[in-house]
């Protein structure tokens, strides 16, 4: 009850415009987050009337956006690695860094595709002269996280020369969805959002690090709204919202 009062004291205080009149509050957020962020966004907007606009693209794109001094007045990244980067550039404010959500890492197929587990066989076959689509392991949290989980289950050699790396989880998304590739490495809030993929396995949490979202004030940001959506963020609103699409988040602090 005090953070959420406390969120409305800095509202009316450092508002000084009406909302109206005041520049929309800029988010860069990771592909992965969009339902989630354009719902709390909503929520935000409607109990605030404080408009929210976002841009979601694969963590590292934004990171050097945000880093090149891109208008953004808060940044959303899918893994701590990314979220370390800016806070070392002098890019985000770094004790405003707050976890808000972790998820978990899926095979997807297409939906009247074989069923497959996480097996060198099942793989192989699955495959055939086909490519797995994968984030881009360089770049893309959700690709790092895929080598990884690869790595550890001893699956990496068998897919290593038939990967098909992608922007974000977005465009993997819709590449196995299209039939594009018949398998592809999403998280599992991905997943559910398209009918026309099927979750095949789920990587064991141990098979990979933690996925973890992160959120911060950038430097350059200067709306009187951040710091409330970023307390906001916390709150029990967006939590539930959070929650009901796959994301998890009863052990964030």
């Amino acid at each position: 009850m005090f953070r959420r009062l406390f969120l409305f004291w800095v509202l009316s205080v450092a508002f000084l415009l009406p909302a109206a009149a005041q520049p929309p509050l800029t988010v860069f957020a990771a592909a992965s987050m969009r339902e989630a962020m354009e719902r709390i966004g909503t929520v935000f907007e409607e109990e605030t009337g404080n408009r929210v606009v976002f841009s979601f693209a694969g963590t590292g794109t934004l990171a050097r956006q945000v880093e090149a001094g891109a208008p953004a007045d808060l940044f959303v990244s899918a893994d701590v690695d990314w979220m370390d980067y800016v806070v070392e550039q002098d890019a985000v404010q770094a004790d405003t860094v707050r976890p808000i959500a972790s998820n978990a890492l899926v095979l997807i197929g297409t939906a009247d595709g074989p069923k497959v587990g996480l097996d060198a066989g099942d793989l192989e076959t699955a495959l055939n002269d086909g490519r797995m689509a994968i984030a881009d392991p360089d770049t893309v949290p959700a690709g790092r996280y895929g080598k990884a989980a690869l790595e550890s289950l001893g699956l990496w050699q068998i897919v290593e020369t038939r990967l098909a790396p992608m922007e974000n989880v977005r465009i993997v998304l819709a590449s196995v969805a299209r039939g594009d590739t018949p398998l592809g490495l999403v998280y599992q809030t991905d997943a559910v959002i398209e009918p026309a993929v099927a979750t095949l396995a789920e990587f064991p949490a141990s098979a990979h690090p933690k996925i973890e979202y992160l959120a911060a004030l950038t430097v350059d940001g200067s709306h009187p709204a951040a710091e409330p959506f970023l307390e906001f963020l916390q709150q029990p609103q967006a939590r539930e919202i959070l929650h009901s699409l796959g994301f998890l988040t009863d052990k964030m602090n």
